[in-house]
């Protein structure tokens, strides 16, 4: 997943959704605190599968979707697999 999605999805969950506010200028301010909290504590995102274990993932995903019969034949998806060195 991209990492500022990933960033974006922690807002919403951890502050967003769990708050109120009454005006543009109150979320803007609660949003920027969040921001400068978060930074207070940076932390690397750790991988925790190699590329090619995703690559094989997502191959064997779309081998299941394309088998399902459930996709027009415009949407089916081809992965292909390159080991590395």
């Amino acid at each position: 997943m991209n990492l500022v999605e990933r960033w974006f999805a922690e807002l919403s969950n951890k502050k967003l959704r769990r708050s109120a506010h009454r005006s543009v200028r109150h979320l803007n301010a609660d949003i920027r605190a969040w921001i400068e909290t978060w930074n207070a504590n940076p932390r690397p995102y750790v991988w925790v599968k190699t590329a090619d274990q995703i690559l094989e993932f997502i191959a064997n995903y779309c081998d299941r979707i394309n088998d399902s019969g459930h996709w027009p034949s415009c949407c089916i998806v081809s992965v292909s697999v390159v080991a590395s060195d």
